[in-house]
C-alpha cells in the first residue's frame, strides 16, 4: 500500500462465524468518519468449510479487501493459512490480524496488546507487581497470559476448573506461569497485585460465584476481559472490597489500533467518544 489510501477507498473486514454481533465495524467506522478516510470496514460471515477459500481470494486481490480482523472461530486457521505471522501470532497459535505487504498475507495478533492499553489506560502502574492470577484457561487466557509475562510478572498463577488445561499453558509460556485447580484460588490469591477472569463467569447477565478478594495485596488491581455487561458481577464485588476494577471494554477498543492503521496508514486515537459510542450501542441490545 501507497499513498493512493488518500484518495482511493481501502477495504478492510472483520470475519467469523457468526459474525453480525461484531462492534468492529462501529469502532473502524468512527475513525474512518473521524479522521476523513476513503475507505469502509464491514463484517464478511465466512463458514468453517469456506475459509481458506476465502483467504485465497485475499491473497490473488479478488476479494477486494487489503486485510481485515478474524474472530472465532476462525484464528488459528488464520496463522495457519498466513504467509508471514509473526512472533505473538507464532507463540499463541493464532492471528487477528490480517494484512497484505508484498505480495505476502502477514498476520499478528494484537489481543495481548489490547489488554495492556487498556489498563495502561484506565489505571496507569497496574503493571508495578510481581504476582498476577489469571482464572480461567480457555483460548482467551492465553494472550492474557503473554501480556502479563511479557510486562515483567514474575508469577502467573493459572487457576482453572480442570488443571490439565492451565498445565498446557505453563509449558507453553514458560517456567513464571504456574497451573492450579480452582480448590488452590484462595490460597495462590494471597499477596498479588493483579487478578484477571478470562472466563465468561457473569457474562449477559449469569450469576458468578462470590470471590473473597481480601487477601490481595493493598493497591491491588482487578480486571475482566468480559465486557457485557459492562461491571461484571466479578467486577462489582472486587469494588465492594476495595479495589481498584478496570473493565475490558477497552481490550475490544485498543486491539482495533494496530489493524487500522496497517490498512488506512493513520493510526487512530481510543477516546471518550468512542468508548460511549460502544456502551450506548451495547445498552441498545
Amino acid at each position: 500500500m501507497d499513498d493512493s489510501r488518500e484518495t482511493q477507498s481501502v477495504n478492510a473486514f472483520v470475519t467469523g462465524y457468526p459474525v453480525k454481533h461484531s462492534r468492529s465495524p462501529l469502532i473502524h467506522g468512527y475513525w474512518l468518519k473521524q479522521l476523513g478516510l476513503a475507505g469502509s470496514y464491514r463484517a464478511h460471515e465466512v463458514a468453517v468449510e469456506d475459509f481458506a477459500a476465502f483467504i485465497a481470494s485475499l491473497k490473488d486481490g479478488t476479494s477486494g479487501f487489503v486485510g481485515g480482523n478474524v474472530t472465532i472461530p476462525h484464528k488459528e486457521a488464520a496463522f495457519k493459512l498466513a504467509d508471514r505471522p509473526d512472533e505473538l501470532s507464532e507463540e499463541l497459535g493464532a492471528s487477528n490480524t490480517l494484512w497484505l505487504e508484498g505480495g505476502e498475507l502477514h498476520a499478528t495478533n494484537t489481543d495481548s496488546r489490547g489488554f495492556t492499553a487498556n489498563l495502561d489506560e484506565r489505571h496507569p502502574g497496574w503493571d508495578r507487581r510481581d504476582r498476577a492470577i489469571v482464572l480461567g484457561a480457555g483460548g482467551a487466557s492465553r494472550a492474557v497470559i503473554q501480556a502479563v509475562r511479557d510486562r515483567g510478572f514474575k508469577e502467573i498463577h493459572v487457576v482453572n476448573r480442570t488443571v490439565g488445561r492451565a498445565q498446557e499453558l505453563a509449558d507453553r509460556f514458560g517456567d513464571r506461569i504456574h497451573a492450579h485447580p480452582m480448590a488452590a484460588l484462595g490460597e495462590v490469591m494471597r499477596g498479588a497485585g493483579l487478578f484477571i477472569n478470562t472466563t465468561s463467569l457473569g457474562m449477559d447477565g449469569e450469576a458468578a460465584p462470590r470471590i473473597d478478594f481480601s487477601t490481595l495485596a493493598e493497591g491491588a488491581v482487578v480486571t475482566d476481559i468480559v465486557y457485557v455487561p459492562l461491571k461484571t458481577p466479578l467486577l462489582a464485588q472486587a469494588q465492594e472490597q476495595g479495589f481498584a476494577i478496570v473493565d475490558g471494554l477497552g481490550m475490544l477498543l485498543h486491539q482495533a489500533v494496530p489493524g487500522f492503521e496497517k490498512w488506512f496508514g493513520k493510526r487512530p486515537a481510543v477516546d471518550e467518544t468512542l468508548r460511549a459510542l460502544i456502551i450506548a450501542d451495547m445498552e441498545k441490545h
